[in-house]
């Protein structure tokens, strides 16, 4: 028998399962028996919970549904493996797991702590002698693991914001100056600012776009800010800014944290940050006396498949038809990475690397990309960004919404 087997950790995103298509259409065209989907990651595997992706998938329209279908199919978690040292009986649990049910090739989809995961696991396999093969398929709309040129999800969430951020900015300019509102747009992004960047792909020739955005690499200055908002209202009928959600204050405090709430954590320590927009607002209306709104993109950012970007979608299931293909060959303990060949016309290729320089590491947005000075994004970012949000896949439509693929 040869089996493998595919899970989804992390942030969902609206291309993760064309990740998953693109496996199960590899490993059936290169003889895998069986492929199998864990059912919420590694935590449900552990627990003997995955299921047979034929039960689903041979059937062809189910595939081109999974294309369509946001968030993750199979189910996500976000489990902190442990370290061998300290727990090794669920590394054994896992690799009786494996060879009790034949399983030769374990992926996952995921992003910086997923990878760390694939590292654990198959470091444990090369020290004991085992002969799995673990590789990582790359997701995260952070855009922030390094390496690769850029990730699968970050195309079709910026899509997103980018057309939300116009459709706000056109909503906020239908008053005068009676009435002028400042619009701040909270987009997520911890330490990178690469989604909050994609604000700037909103500017066009019938957009003005975004007044200002505010990116987690550089410092967070409040009474500058304002400064900028009282500058801007006497020139302006409409104030709409992006910011994103882990800026940080000069004694490196997240804006969200200046209304002194305490800010609870996840599994792998990071605050879960939200109310950036609120307590920006809540500030501006108290200093200015402006009307404010806020507006936090949350779930919506990665969620939205109906307005996925084609190219990321057939980026998507390219790399995880590669971490088949090298799979298959013998290797382990890497990650399919993105390779840019070319900007116009765009062109891009798969290629693998080493896990160990990949996992628990982050790529941020280019300093020399930023115009510190305007807080607007240079020439460079449009030029990386554009070509990921482009081309449309149309949703599959039933009693007027989008249909979707879910597990029974």
């Amino acid at each position: 028998m040869k089996n493998i087997i595919v899970g989804q950790s992390g942030g969902p995103t609206a291309v993760i399962n064309s990740s998953i298509v693109g496996v199960y259409k590899k490993a059936k065209e290169l003889g895998y028996d069986h492929v199998y989907g864990m059912v919420n990651g590694i935590e449900g595997f552990i627990k003997g919970n995955f299921i047979d992706l034929d039960d689903y998938l041979k059937d062809k329209d189910n595939i081109e549904l999974l294309r369509r279908t946001p968030s993750a199919f199979l189910g996500s978690c976000r489990y902190k493996l442990p370290k061998f040292e300290s727990d090794p009986e669920t590394y054994k649990r896992i690799f009786q797991l494996l060879e009790d049910n034949e399983i030769d090739t374990f992926l996952y989809t995921g992003g910086n702590d997923s990878m760390d995961t694939v590292k654990m696991l198959s470091d444990y396999a090369k020290d004991n002698n085992k002969p799995q093969r673990f590789m990582g398929v790359p997701k995260t709309i952070d855009n922030d693991l390094p390496i690769t040129d850029h990730c699968p999800g970050y195309g079709s969430c910026a899509k997103y914001i980018a057309t939300s951020i116009k459709e706000i900015i056109r909503d906020n300019e239908s008053f005068n100056k009676s009435r002028l509102t400042v619009c701040i747009v909270e987009i997520m992004g911890r330490h990178a600012g690469w989604l909050a960047a994609a604000a700037a792909l909103a500017k066009g020739d019938d957009c003005s776009g975004v007044d200002a955005i505010y990116l987690p690499e550089t410092t967070f200055d409040l009474k500058e800010f304002l400064n900028l908002i009282n500058d801007l209202k006497y020139k302006k009928d409409s104030i709409v800014i992006a910011v994103s959600e882990g800026v940080k204050t000069t004694d490196g405090r997240f804006v969200c944290e200046l209304n002194d709430e305490d800010l609870a954590v996840d599994a792998f320590g990071h605050k879960q940050l939200s109310g950036c927009a609120t307590t920006l607002c809540h500030i501006v209306a108290k200093e200015t006396g402006l009307k404010t709104r806020a507006i936090e993109l949350s779930t919506l950012q990665r969620a939205a498949s109906h307005i996925a970007s084609l190219t990321d979608i057939e980026e998507a299931e390219a790399v995880g038809a590669r971490a088949v293909e090298e799979a298959n060959k013998g290797n382990t303990g890497m990650m399919v990475t993105l390779k840019r060949e070319q900007d116009n016309p765009y062109k891009c290729t798969t290629d693998v690397f080493d896990v160990h320089h990949i996992a628990n590491a982050e790529k941020k947005i280019p300093l020399e990309w930023i115009d510190l000075e305007n807080h607007q994004m240079k020439d460079e970012f449009i030029t990386y960004a554009r070509p990921l949000i482009m081309g449309e896949l149309t949703p599959i439509f039933k009693d007027g919404v989008p249909t979707h693929l879910i597990r029974k």
